[in-house]
């Protein structure tokens, strides 16, 4: 499996607060990123996967409307993270 523990905690640790802040704002935008990335490269191999597609696409909803709220609630964590991860806002 491509999303194991070990590499949930390294996230977490990485860009929340600790390796066991599972609820930061931060750290879930570092794990749906992630995971958007690998289902990406899943989606380039595999263009029929609608399923996945379908997945992807909501993922990518869900990290919208976490970075939307971080941006209401504190600019200079959202400008961090959108730094930090790469993002293009």
């Amino acid at each position: 499996m491509y999303l194991t523990s070990e590499v949930k905690s390294e996230l977490f640790a990485k860009h929340g607060k600790s390796a066991q802040d599972t609820g930061s704002a931060e750290g879930q935008i570092a794990l749906f990123t992630y995971r958007i990335n690998h289902l990406t490269g899943h989606l380039k191999k595999n263009r029929k996967d609608f399923n996945t597609e379908r997945s992807l696409v909501l993922l990518v909803g869900k990290r919208k409307s976490l970075l939307d709220y971080l941006k209401k609630k504190d600019i200079t964590r959202y400008r961090a993270i959108i730094a930090e991860l790469g993002l293009r806002k």
